[in-house]
Order: C-alpha cells, then sequence, then structure tokens
C-alpha cells in the first residue's frame, strides 16, 4: 500500500473514529473489572502483551521467514486487540466487559510497548543495510493521537450524552470491521505479488499465531479455574489483534508497505477462526445438556 491520501488522512482518521467508537462503549465501572476479576484480567494481558509477541518470535525462527515479514508478524502480534475482538466476544457469548476492559487497558499499554518491540524487532532481524530508524517519540505520539485521545473523547461523550453513544456504539462497530476489510482488499489489489509471495512465505506461521494463541490463551484461562464466557474471551482477545492499527503504523509511521502484508493476511485468519469460535459457542450454549 503506496502512500497516499488513503495511507496519509483516511487511514488514521478511521482509526480515530473506530477507537472513538471504542470510548463510547466505555464507562468508568467497567475498569471495576480489574478489582473484581484481577486473576482474569492479569491473565489476559499477560497473554496479549507478553504471550503472543513470544509465540510469533519461536513461530518466525522455527519457519525461518523472511526479515522484513518477521518484522510483519511482530508487528501484528504487538498490537493490542482492536474493537472487532469485543463485537467478536459478544457474538460469541464471552464476558464482554472483561473484553472491552482488556482492550482498553492494552491499548494503554501498547502505547510504549508497540515502540520497544518493534525498534528491537528491526534491529534484531533486518541487516545493517535495511535497519529502518524508529521514530519512538513521533510512534508514541501518533498512538496517542489514534487511540488515547479518541478513547477519552468517546468516553466523555458516553458520560455527558449516554443515550447518544449508545445509538452509535453498533454504528461504528460497523464501520470498524467493514473498513478492516476494505483495508484487506486495498492490500490485495495495490500490492498482489507481495501478497502473493507473502501468502507462500507468511500464511503459515500467521495462521499458526492466530490458531496457537487462541488456543493456549483459552486453555490457561481454562487450567486457571476462570468460567466458559471468561475463558472465551481471553483466547478471543489473545488471537483477535487490531489490525487497522498494525497497518497504519506499518503505512504511515514506518513508511515500510511490506510491513503491512502479515497484518492483511492474519486480519484474514482471526476472522475466520473468530467465526469457528462464534459458532462452537453458539452450538455448546444451544445444545441441550
Amino acid at each position: 500500500m503506496e502512500t497516499s491520501i488513503l495511507t496519509d488522512i483516511f487511514l488514521p482518521l478511521s482509526l480515530f473514529i473506530i477507537m472513538l467508537g471504542m470510548g463510547l462503549s466505555l464507562v468508568p465501572n467497567d475498569f471495576k473489572q480489574v478489582v473484581l476479576f484481577p486473576k482474569a484480567v492479569i491473565l489476559g494481558l499477560i497473554g496479549q502483551i507478553i504471550l503472543l509477541p513470544v509465540i510469533a518470535l519461536l513461530l518466525i525462527k522455527l519457519l525461518n521467514v523472511t526479515p522484513v515479514i518477521a518484522v510483519g508478524v511482530m508487528l501484528i502480534a504487538v498490537c493490542p486487540g482492536g474493537t472487532s475482538s469485543n463485537l467478536i466476544s459478544h457474538l460469541a457469548k464471552g464476558d464482554t466487559a472483561l473484553s472491552i476492559s482488556l482492550t482498553a487497558i492494552s491499548s494503554l499499554i501498547t502505547v510504549i510497548s508497540i515502540p520497544l518491540v518493534i525498534g528491537f524487532s528491526m534491529n534484531f532481524f533486518l541487516a545493517a543495510d535495511q535497519i529502518i530508524n524508529l521514530p519512538v517519540i513521533k510512534t508514541i505520539l501518533t498512538l496517542i493521537a489514534i487511540t488515547l485521545l479518541p478513547v477519552s473523547i468517546g468516553m466523555l461523550i458516553r458520560a455527558k450524552y449516554p443515550a447518544f453513544a449508545l445509538r452509535q456504539e453498533n454504528k461504528v462497530n460497523v464501520f470498524s470491521g467493514l473498513f478492516l476489510a476494505f483495508l484487506v482488499v486495498a492490500i490485495l489489489f495495490q500490492q498482489p505479488e507481495m501478497v502473493k509471495q507473502g501468502l507462500l512465505t507468511t500464511g503459515i506461521a500467521v495462521f499458526s499465531l492466530n490458531i496457537i494463541s487462541m488456543f493456549i490463551g483459552f486453555i490457561a484461562a481454562h487450567l486457571c479455574q476462570l468460567n466458559t464466557p471468561q475463558s472465551t474471551t481471553i483466547g478471543i482477545e489473545v488471537g483477535v489483534q487490531n489490525g487497522t492499527l498494525a497497518i497504519l503504523i506499518a503505512t504511515t509511521v514506518l513508511h515500510q508497505p511490506e510491513f503491512a502484508i502479515p497484518a492483511a493476511i492474519y486480519s484474514l485468519a482471526m476472522f475466520i477462526s473468530s467465526a469457528m469460535v462464534i459458532f462452537w459457542r453458539r452450538k455448546t450454549i444451544n445444545s441441550p445438556a
């Protein structure tokens, strides 16, 4: 995806709207989840912030993917869960309040963790003549501007005009899913050869990352004696990432569209796996005891 009006204006603006929508769904009481269910929140954050990048690193080394693709895989792995994870958790009969809390808290943390992990990844994987200087301060400010700021504005609107916020929440959720799908299609059309090569060299790594991380998140939650809705949510939160944010960082902050290829492929993978989880949960719930 080449630098254009899409990447420089429309993409940041759309992500701002998506994160604003997440803020519209939040009230201060949502953060009581941290106090009421600390084990679930801590486990979910460990899965999102630590476990997923570690699994990504192991898969990269095991499958010997190319350095550029490796950075792209680490980029999608270090991004927080997006608004899509909240909607998927709701449809899968998970713990929606826990999902919203995990997404909000991880978005706060990744303002710092994304620059750190991506800076490390580029230095670790890329050759000396390929090294890209990560603008750390610019990256942090960009993340604040397109994540924390709109979420805060959304929460303020929710507090002042709750009825209006509730009416807009579903619209933004639909916009979020449609826009991510649009980004994936745009990348497929703008970079067909790169995507084809990416599927051949990255497909296994990316699909494996999605399935393994979601499965481990779910099993770890069950082993920690969390209930099924909480375990479902943690599996989804660990496996469903903010692909829109990853694509924005790759194309707008780093100006390296090839880094966006794993995010586009991962977005396809996570919607397939999420559909399977939704189907399984609804079939389980509706089945006679």
